[in-house]
């Protein structure tokens, strides 16, 4: 299995496809299958390269807390270990995160940035409500309990409960442990790129689902309304999962944003 290194921090990582390189980071907990769906879409174009983040699945879980600003590092080990000098990058909640903190870092490696459900950090952040905040926190509950506790905040009514479903089954498979899991978490809350964003100047697409609980749409609208240039698409009918919510609509804003960097 193909591992990067940071630091004496082994990050697992994989790549599919053949074409121009695209970097995907996932969020909070979650490891680098849960991209399955968007992965196998983008391989038909695109050189895809996905990775665990530290602290959860194939990686290393070090002693935490894990900033983002070191995360961001994690990615660019990866692309160091593919071979990669520059990419699209495309990150999912905490990995948006990630994505922004990595575009900020190393401005000259990202081709475009993808932005979905994330937020910008800071005092001027929109917090999601009081209860979602306890769900995450996840204390004293068991796998099964912890994801019952969250699926209704992060999907949409709607969305298709056999997707759902599958996505459980990855989600228990891959479950992180605790110290893991709040390493991450404890990076997300001592972060902030508000202030930076203006420094921005890679073509860039926010995504948000109008209905996300986890992280306010509004927070969207905050980041697009910073980064010179930057495209928002808000979803209908989707929550923080957009992709799995509206699988057409988010789909078609990626392909024909990358199609339009050409």
């Amino acid at each position: 299995m193909p591992f990067a290194e940071n630091d004496g921090v082994k990050i697992f990582w994989e790549e599919t496809g053949k074409g121009e390189p695209i970097l995907l980071i996932m969020g909070l907990g979650w490891v680098s299958q849960m991209w399955h769906r968007t992965r196998a879409l983008l391989a038909k174009k695109y050189r895809v390269i996905t990775f665990d983040n530290r602290g959860v699945g194939r990686s290393d879980v070090p002693p935490g807390p894990y900033p983002i600003s070191t995360m961001a590092a994690d990615a660019a080990a990866v692309l160091d270990a593919a071979g990669v000098k520059s990419a699209h990058v495309y990150g999912i909640s905490m990995g948006g995160m990630i994505g922004q903190e990595f575009t900020l870092q190393y401005p000259e490696r990202v081709k475009s940035l993808i932005l979905g459900c994330t937020a910008a950090g800071g005092p001027t952040a929109i917090q999601p409500a009081a209860e979602v905040l306890q769900v995450l926190i996840r204390r004293g509950m068991k796998p099964e309990e912890a994801i019952d506790a969250i699926d209704p905040f992060i999907y949409y009514p709607g969305t298709s409960p056999e997707w759902i479903a599958e996505d459980r089954k990855l989600r228990i498979e891959w479950y992180p442990t605790a110290d893991g899991y709040l390493s991450q978490l404890q990076g997300i809350m001592a972060w902030e790129a508000y202030s930076r964003l203006p420094q921005i100047a890679a073509p860039t697409l926010v995504i948000h689902g109008e209905s996300d609980q986890l992280i306010p749409a509004a927070n969207g609208k905050l980041v697009a309304g910073r980064i010179p240039n930057a495209k928002l698409v808000v979803i209908p009918r989707a929550s923080h999962i957009f992709p799995a919510d509206q699988p057409k609509t988010a789909d078609e804003a990626v392909v024909n944003f990358l199609a339009a960097q050409a």
